[in-house]
């Protein structure tokens, strides 16, 4: 896998400002700080990535430079506990939800980093299904795929209000709750607008979907 270094910085997070479309799940907007830098992923992670570690693939559409999908939240887990375990010098994790819309903004605030045709595969130009990872344009920061594909597991539970009170450095979620969350919409988008930085999905965490896989954060073992 390859992976970009995401600076520390700040940058409101939830409702882009003039986008029609946001969800009261997206609201209010808020100031957000990420403390230090890490490293995200260049990419979605791919099927022959996830088959080479786990030794299965399964994906509903096959292909080895296809992001895997048919990925529960548990099974991204499984899938970095099982990174870890390979003592590369490295810890692998799912990226926060904050530490994820931080580097899909890429310095941006619109609710795009660019036109969609040209940055994402969505419903209108996905033809059904999913593509390669890496064809279409990078955000600033380097990342591809962060607007479509497929959908893409975080690390935090899912609660309607916790933008209200979420804190200001390197927020980590509510403790607790029944849902998971995924960003950055997909190739689907049964919802027209789902692919927006400020788009969140919400599934339980052993669900799996055709339209939802992950990507990690890598950061220098302590150990």
């Amino acid at each position: 896998m390859y992976f970009v270094n995401i600076p520390a910085g700040n940058f409101m997070m939830g409702c882009s400002a003039g986008d029609a479309e946001c969800n009261a799940d997206e609201k209010p907007a808020h100031r957000v700080t990420i403390t230090r830098s890490f490293e995200l992923g260049k990419y979605q992670v791919t099927q022959a990535e996830y088959e080479a570690v786990t030794t299965i693939n399964p994906s509903y559409s096959k292909g080895p430079n296809l992001p895997v999908e048919g990925v529960s939240w548990e099974d991204a887990q499984k899938f970095c506990e099982a990174m870890n375990r390979k003592g590369d010098g490295h810890r692998y994790r799912l990226p926060t939800e904050a530490e994820w819309e931080y580097a899909a903004r890429s310095g941006n605030t619109s609710c795009r980093y660019g036109p969609l045709a040209e940055v994402g595969w969505s419903r209108d130009n996905s033809s059904g299904k999913s593509h390669p990872v890496g064809e279409k344009k990078p955000n600033t920061f380097g990342l591809y795929d962060v607007l479509g594909n497929v959908w893409e597991w975080v690390q935090d539970w899912y609660s309607l209000t916790y933008y209200s009170h979420s804190p200001e450095s390197d927020p980590q979620g509510p403790d607790s709750g029944e849902y998971r969350l995924a960003r950055g919409g997909s190739w689907r988008g049964v919802v027209r607008g789902q692919a927006r930085v400020s788009s969140r999905y919400m599934l339980k965490p052993n669900v799996r979907s055709i339209v939802v896989g992950f990507r990690c954060v890598r950061e220098r073992s302590s150990s």
